[in-house]
């Protein structure tokens, strides 16, 4: 973004004046979101100065921020200001790194503002001594970071984090094996992960932006599954492939609302509710009323409303012989009704304890011909496999990647 240098008339000057009064009214009262230290935030040096790290909801609380590290509360000002001109008070979060050359709070030369994105820019005085604001030249580096770890006796979101999964990658990596594995049943203490994720560094080493995650693996007593993050061409974003470069994706997802434990599964039960025993024709999720429902598969919805001791109760169909069902839900989603198509992962609704129902739950079906089947047993075949160029430019990518997880692993 250019510097805006508008000639000071009458009306800029007040507009000028303006923005102080805003900028020294954020020193005098605390910002609604208080600046919090980055996680790279680094120590002060003793004697050759040092730098801190610390991160602001919006340019606006930018000289509040800085008179609390100390700064003198006119080169606060004048540091907001100039903030404030660069990005026309723009919203958003921001990355604020401060130099202080001589090793005291109130003498800091140097501002660099980064947006979640990386992109940004400095402030600094010119050779007059006025401050200028100057776009930031791209620095950054793409690294990858592999973390394994052993599932404990706990949860795996405590197991990911323990080993190093950024907790924000934590659903993603359980999404990735959304179609091979039930973290409720499958999952025992002992098994072992692995996590690769990409990570935006600057000049310094510090991270900047999200991390995002390119590889998961999962190995338990039964089985092992390896999946690589890859975009073929044409297509509006990645997902997830195996070694082989067939897609992980299919027909239907085995749990279609995350962190579930199975209460119910398929077969004859005493219903906790009428009493005596019949086939249980679903498999029963436990969560709290509220959570969102996904459909397992795309498909066109054929029945939204009441039904019977299902309560509240969503049919769709993906195919002329296959349907799935989610009963005792406490709403709708938006937009879903009768006739309307549906896709994979899509919000239609949130969980309930309506109908028949004798605590908060998910009951969710599978039906095939009309015949409701196990839907932690049902499986569909994967939807498609690369090749040709595409195939090519993935074997690339897995190869550069175990290159880099081999090498970390030692």
């Amino acid at each position: 973004m250019s510097i805006r240098r508008p000639v000071l008339s009458a009306v800029a000057a007040a507009a000028i004046l303006a923005i102080l009064v805003a900028v020294g009214w954020s020193v005098w009262h605390r910002p609604s979101a208080p600046a919090r230290p980055a996680a790279a935030s680094k120590a002060p040096a003793a004697s050759n100065g040092f730098h801190r790290t610390l991160v602001i909801a919006r340019i606006q609380d930018l000289a509040g921020a800085l008179t609390a590290e100390g700064v003198a509360t006119d080169r606060a000002l004048r540091f907001g200001l100039a903030a404030n001109q660069k990005l026309e008070g723009a919203p958003g979060e921001l990355r604020v790194s401060l130099t202080f050359p001589n090793g005291k709070a109130d003498d800091v030369e140097r501002i660099e503002l980064r947006r979640p994105d990386g992109s940004g820019f400095v402030i600094h005085p010119d050779r007059n001594g006025r401050l200028v604001a100057e776009d930031l030249a791209s620095d950054l580096q793409v690294r990858i970071k592999v973390v394994r770890g052993e599932m404990d006796a706990n949860s795996f979101y405590s197991s990911a984090v323990a080993a190093g999964v950024v907790d924000s990658l934590v659903s993603d990596f359980a999404g990735a094996f959304a179609f091979d594995f039930d973290f409720q049943r499958e999952i025992r203490p002992g098994d072992i992960f692995e996590a690769a994720f990409e990570q935006k560094v600057d000049g310094r080493g510090d991270v900047v932006g999200a991390e995002r995650l390119v590889y998961a693996s999962l190995q338990t007593q039964t089985k092992s599954r390896a999946l690589y993050l890859f975009q073929p061409p044409g297509d509006a974003k990645p997902s997830w492939f195996d070694g082989n470069g067939a897609s992980v994706a299919r027909g239907l997802m085995r749990t279609p609302v995350e962190g579930a434990r199975i209460t119910s599964s398929f077969g004859p039960r005493v219903h906790p509710v009428l009493g005596y025993t019949r086939v249980h024709k679903g498999t029963d999720f436990a969560v709290p009323v509220g959570t969102t429902v996904y459909a397992s598969g795309d498909g066109v919805v054929d029945f939204v409303g009441p039904h019977g001791g299902h309560g509240n109760f969503i049919r769709i169909r993906h195919s002329p012989e296959l349907q799935t069902a989610y009963a005792h839900l406490s709403g709708y989603a938006s937009g879903v009704v009768v006739g309307a198509a549906v896709r994979q992962g899509q919000a239609i609704g949130l969980s309930g304890n309506t109908g028949l129902s004798s605590g908060p739950h998910l009951h969710y079906e599978v039906i095939v011909r009309d015949v409701q089947v196990d839907p932690m047993a049902f499986q569909t075949t994967s939807r498609r496999s690369l090749n040709g160029e595409a195939l090519a430019t993935f074997r690339k990518a897995r190869d550069r990647l175990d290159a880099l997880r081999a090498a970390q692993n030692g």
